[in-house]
């Protein structure tokens, strides 16, 4: 049993803690043996049973208000359980944050309803082959044309690509070079031109896809928040998803501790537990110092910005940069302490070995993070 001793902290309230008490059992209830095999049908499921529990309803507001410390409570508690389920989950959120944050109340009206109730997926189409983190340089182009614009280019990497309802893209509309030239547009993939063009197959399966926009004419009240406004949206949107990741991170860590810690109990080694021997005790230790350390950071981010913050820029980026980091150390030692248990296929720890990776990449990579954490620290400085 992961330690609960953190929902003392007092960067909770009473709900938060009710809130992971029923995500605790609904997990263990419902995600105790998931099917990975046809990734698409279970994340559909996935989505669908969320919605219908009632948790997809944290994942998007009409008065913009999304509560970051929910929001990250609910992907630790997935991820402890099961990463396809957090997966499921942090996608409805970040695939309509746009919505939530910048959205006219007739996107708002469309869409939230079906997204949150789990009727609809979502998806969030910013990376691009020639860009990739380097969002500014973006090409895909959105052309205004009478009532409409027309956009052309591909995003690749895109997360639940290929089984989406809505997608909410990022395209250049030239108001000015660089990022402020770029806005951000809904798109349903039934619109002409629009083509899934390649499914992406990596280590921990996940719906992922290249997209292709050929000619793609959307109406101008597709158009989310102000022509121009794209990268201020996107930034927005990642300032409140980022620490959600870290918090994933950080629910695949707390699992490798009570896998490894189960393990070093309960295996003998020369007549006595592994736990008695000082060099494991010195692994264990350090595990649950990146743990409680990861955690301070998570929840510090998210009830900073649940307090008021206009941006958490650099608090998420230490978050994310921190329990990502330190997560793959977690579940190294986890594997390291299982042996040759460690690697089998289908283990616990080998599964999060494959799970965690990808999380130092997406919305932001380790060494991008740092890069945002040295930008603002300087700039601090530089205020006085």
């Amino acid at each position: 049993m992961s330690d609960k001793s953190y929902l003392d902290w007092p960067f909770f309230e009473d709900r938060h803690r009710a809130l992971a008490a029923e995500a605790e059992a609904w997990a263990r209830a419902h995600l105790g043996a998931v099917d990975h095999g046809d990734v698409d049908a279970t994340s559909r499921k996935l989505v669908a049973a969320l919605g219908e529990a009632g948790f997809l309803g944290l994942t998007g507001a009409e008065d913009g208000r999304l509560d970051v410390r929910s929001l990250c409570l609910m992907r630790e508690a997935l991820a402890r359980h099961d990463g396809l389920a957090d997966f499921a989950f942090a996608m409805q959120g970040l695939g309509t944050g746009a919505i939530s944050l910048f959205g006219t109340e007739e996107q708002k009206a469309r869409w939230l309803p079906e997204t949150r109730a789990g009727r609809a997926i979502a998806a969030f189409a910013l990376t691009e082959p020639q860009s990739g983190s380097d969002v500014a340089n973006s090409t895909m182009t959105a052309v205004s044309d009478g009532d409409d614009y027309i956009l052309t280019g591909e995003k690749t990497w895109i997360s639940n690509g290929g089984i989406a309802d809505l997608y909410t893209v990022f395209a250049r509309t030239g108001e000015e070079p660089g990022a402020k030239g770029l806005s951000c547009f809904l798109v349903t993939p039934d619109t002409a031109g629009f083509e899934v063009v390649e499914r992406l197959e990596v280590m921990a399966p996940h719906p992922l896809a290249r997209l292709r926009f050929s000619d793609v004419r959307v109406p101008k009240a597709a158009l989310v928040g102000q022509p121009g406004a794209g990268f201020r949206i996107a930034m927005s949107v990642l300032d409140v998803f980022r620490s959600t990741v870290a918090a994933a991170a950080l629910g695949f860590a707390r699992c490798a501790l009570d896998e490894a810690l189960a393990r070093v109990t309960t295996r003998q080694i020369g007549g006595a537990a592994l736990s008695e021997l000082q060099m494991v005790q010195g692994h264990i230790a350090d595990m649950a110092l990146d743990v409680d350390a990861a955690a301070l950071l998570v929840y510090r981010a998210a009830w900073t910005k649940d307090s008021g913050a206009p941006r958490v820029t650099r608090e998420a980026a230490m978050a994310k940069l921190f329990a990502t980091d330190q997560a793959q150390q977690v579940i190294d030692r986890a594997v390291q302490l299982h042996g040759g248990d460690g690697v089998r296929a289908g283990e616990v720890v080998e599964r999060l070995y494959r799970d965690i990776r990808a999380l130092r990449i997406y919305e932001g990579a380790s060494d991008v993070q740092r890069v945002v954490i040295a930008r603002q620290t300087l700039a601090a400085y530089l205020r006085g």
